[in-house]
């Protein structure tokens, strides 16, 4: 069986954003049906909260860009710092998972989800360090670069 590094890390990052973007969408349905939601932090404008939307925006948009620049790029060095960024983001969602199980009420569908969510992240290192260590020929056509058989 062939393995394509480039396309499993590409669909792991996607099913970890949608995944992302669930968890939000989930604290927010009771909104909808006339229940309060949990709040982490009051705040009475938006600006009192900008940076948590930063640091959200930043939380989505690495990944992003670490689609697409695993797309365009077959450098060792992005392959190290992308294999970094994967572990810093499997940390991140281990502690949120932790976190999680000290919010009250205690929601077990979000801890379910992101517990699936770590699960992903493990999947993902390990994939990015199989691609990290994949050896980079430059004779070598790109398809057999991220070819290999098991």
């Amino acid at each position: 069986m062939a393995v394509y590094y480039r396309q499993r890390i590409i669909a792991l990052w996607t099913v970890f954003l949608l995944g992302t973007l669930f968890h939000t969408q989930l604290n927010l349905i009771p909104l909808f049906h006339g229940l309060p939601v949990v709040e982490s932090q009051p705040a009475t404008t938006i600006n009192d909260i900008s940076g948590i939307m930063w640091l959200m925006l930043g939380f989505f948009v690495l990944p992003m860009i670490a689609m697409i620049a695993t797309t365009f790029t077959d450098s060792k060095r992005y392959r190290i710092i992308h294999f970094g960024l994967t572990v810093f983001y499997s940390i991140m969602n281990l502690l949120h998972v932790i976190l999680d199980l000290f919010v009250q009420p205690l929601l077990w569908y979000q801890i379910a989800l992101m517990v699936f969510l770590f699960l992903v992240g493990l999947l993902l290192n390990i994939t990015a360090f199989q691609w990290m260590h994949l050896q980079n020929r430059a004779n070598q056509s790109q398809e057999q670069l991220e070819t290999t058989r098991f």
